[in-house]
């Protein structure tokens, strides 16, 4: 199964230690949506009509909404004129581009390059944002580091999305400490990122958001500066790795902690790239049992048809149930028993990983002829490069493309995984962003083919073979191709690594029927715990951009019981964002906590019905220490208000949630403690 490694978890996840402060924000995001079509529309006219502007030789002025910026080319510091002042959206670059050549003005901006360093600039307006675009035009590899951000001293929180999301007030001493693993830390914006973008709130003086659509090749690195955090973006030019290519957007924003998830979304639909739920469903109709649905990994005797039948028996009339490939999968009765109760039902695969077939030690790193070691991928040293727990190796995407028109690896795997009727698939890795350049001369590819890749045999599970697609802690790139995620509503933190390698408290890989990696009981560092599951630097920043595109949940090993402390908090968390629960189910947790699965579910699912296909529209905390946040999907179709605290606010008590469809009188209320117990 998809079991966590050290040394997986350092190339996935390790560095993704971000998060992001909550503020109450001065417009809605509905408001904020409203506003963008006409606007943008009127912007783009007017930087059609009103190029840049060049002043001083080396300054260009050029509009975007809600102001002027201003690119200052001598240095690539980066400042706007609002209503409310001036700010300064980027330091000077950390590593000097060089003496700039003359700015050229172009019918859409302003071109210059930088002889010295081989680096040719763009910058122009588009749909009320900055783009500036930076080329390497030389053979060498070189670096940028640029945007500097956060050094406005009007800056009071930076977003960045790690997992779901968090927001830090930049001068928080927690994060501004090691104890929260964030200072000094470099997030590869590919991977450990879940989408391609941060942000800062200024104060009472709006905010800003960065978007990078090269994320390839780019990472974010935060630093603590007087006690104040700072970011600062640094692009590897790289014509081996196809990285020559390096854009940042910024937008004005209306400082909403949230807003930067906004501006992504607009961005992805403005380029065609937002995926759709609903459209999904229309064209897998078994999609559809997504909502409402919980998810959960079964063992023993809970992979049975009898234990499908006594989960069904208890009330819960919506799951995804997803088991390992091991020897003892879901039979055909029992994937019979999982869809008459209206469940989906799918094996868990990766296409990732390949071994010697005659000492394999999972059936799914074990593939017919040469796969393996010929389809390796190929490190610059010319070895494979290691697979999953350093075994075997990692399998090239490009190698699978080239022979699956004639070969049909991929494509026979997928039907033998499925020839016990499952009508769901979830593929470990793909989605993940762990991209790889492979150096074979037999298969060679960048990290961009290896994502094209990944895609287009993701598409053909969706597509062709109409199952319910789901993926690892899936990017933003993935949203298009998947209907549900497992592990993007997570924000880890290098700590929760160090903590599961503690086999006496955290449990290991026996016994074989519930492996106490998922079974046991455990408790998080406290430092671990604040780091990701602190509700007031929680922000839903992926439920912002894509809560309408695919069902997103928390990783596979922290299943609801695993963290017995934090179960109130996150049951509140999944009201709040109208995402799953997950678990992992036998035959004892289904006797023993089974009714408290399926009293949460019953909360749950009318809700997930009504909202799960509708955008997130606003988030906003209604109290001054960020305990009490609501959201609010579509046009008021569903509000959502939960109370993290320990205070009753205006009569909802600490440690419950109530929510309100559009037709309801009255809210509903959940108060997962009672039913913890």
């Amino acid at each position: 199964m998809h079991f966590i490694t050290p040394r997986r978890t350092a190339r996935t996840v390790r560095a993704a230690a971000v998060a992001l402060a909550v503020t109450v924000p001065c417009v809605t995001l509905a408001e904020s949506a409203q506003a963008t079509a006409p606007r943008a529309k009127a912007q783009t006219a007017l930087s059609e009509t009103q190029s840049a502007r060049v002043h001083g030789g080396h300054l260009v002025d050029l509009p975007v909404r809600g102001g002027t910026a201003t690119v200052d080319t001598a240095t690539l510091r980066v400042t706007a004129r609002t209503g409310k002042g001036e700010v300064e959206l980027s330091a000077p670059a950390a590593t000097a581009p060089g003496k700039p050549g003359k700015v050229t003005v172009t019918a859409d901006g302003a071109r210059w390059t930088y002889p010295g360093s081989g680096l040719a600039v763009t910058a122009r307006s588009e749909q009320g944002r900055l783009v500036v675009s930076v080329k390497s035009t030389g053979a060498a590899d070189r670096t940028l580091s640029w945007p500097v951000t956060g050094t406005d001293r009007a800056v009071s929180a930076v977003q960045l999305p790690r997992g779901e999301g968090l927001s830090i007030p930049v001068g928080d001493a927690f994060w501004n400490s090691d104890r929260a693993q964030l200072v000094n830390s470099e997030l590869d914006m590919s991977s450990a990122l879940t989408m391609p973008l941060w942000g800062h709130t200024l104060g009472g003086r709006g905010g800003v958001s960065y978007l990078v659509p090269t994320d390839i090749g780019t990472s974010l690195r935060s630093v603590s500066d007087h006690g104040r955090l700072r970011t600062t973006a640094t692009h590897r030019f790289s014509r081996g790795e196809g990285t020559t290519d390096y854009t940042v957007t910024f937008a004005l924003t209306d400082g909403s902690p949230v807003a930067p998830a906004v501006d992504y979304r607009a961005w992805l639909k403005q380029h065609g790239q937002l995926g759709s739920l609903r459209a999904k469903i229309d064209a897998v109709p078994a999609t559809k049992k997504l909502l409402g649905a919980f998810h959960a990994y079964t063992w023993g005797d809970a992979r049975t048809a009898e234990g499908v039948k006594k989960l069904r028996a208890l009330g819960v009339d919506r799951m995804w149930l997803g088991y390992d490939a091991d020897d003892t999968p879901m039979d055909a009765a029992a994937v019979a028993a999982a869809k008459k109760a209206g469940y989906l039902v799918g094996p868990y695969d990766s296409f990732a990983n390949g071994q010697d077939p005659k000492a394999s030690d999972a059936p799914t790193s074990a593939w017919p002829d040469k796969v393996y070691p010929d389809f390796c991928v190929q490190g610059a040293d010319g070895k494979p490069v290691p697979g999953f727990h350093d075994r075997g190796c990692y399998l090239s995407s490009e190698a699978f493309e080239k022979a699956e028109p004639t070969r049909h690896y991929l494509a026979d795997r997928t039907k033998k995984m499925t020839a016990n009727g499952a009508d769901s698939y979830f593929l470990d890795v793909d989605a993940a962003g762990e991209l790889f350049r492979d150096h074979s001369d037999a298969h060679p590819m960048d990290q961009a083919r290896d994502r094209a890749n990944r895609i287009a045999r993701m598409k053909r599970l969706s597509g062709k073979n109409r199952l319910v697609l789901g993926s690892e802690s899936a990017g933003a790139w993935s949203n298009q191709v998947l209907a549900f995620d497992h592990g993007s509503g997570t924000p880890v933190t290098d700590g929760l690594w160090k903590a599961q390698r503690d086999k006496e408290k955290w449990g290991g890989y026996t016994p074989a029927k519930a492996p106490g990696i998922f079974f046991k009981p455990a408790e998080l560092p406290a430092d671990v715990a604040k780091a990701m599951y602190d509700p007031a630097y929680r922000v839903p920043l992926f439920e912002t951009a894509l809560h309408d595109s695919l069902v997103n949940t928390e990783r596979w090993e922290l299943s609801y019981d695993k963290l017995p402390q934090q179960k109130t908090t996150r049951a509140l968390l999944a009201m709040l964002y109208n995402t799953p629960l997950n678990f992992v189910l036998d035959g004892t947790s289904l006797q023993e906590r089974g009714s408290e699965l399926a009293a949460l579910q019953k909360y749950f699912k009318p809700l997930h019905e009504a909202a799960g296909t509708q955008a997130m529209t606003d988030f906003r905390t209604l109290n001054t220490d960020r305990t009490v946040q609501r959201t609010v999907f579509g046009d008021g179709t569903l509000t959502v208000t939960a109370n993290f605290g320990t205070k009753a606010h205006d009569g909802l008590p600490g440690g419950c949630v109530d929510a309100k469809l559009s037709g309801d009188k009255k809210p509903r209320r959940l108060c997962p403690a009672d039913i913890n117990q």
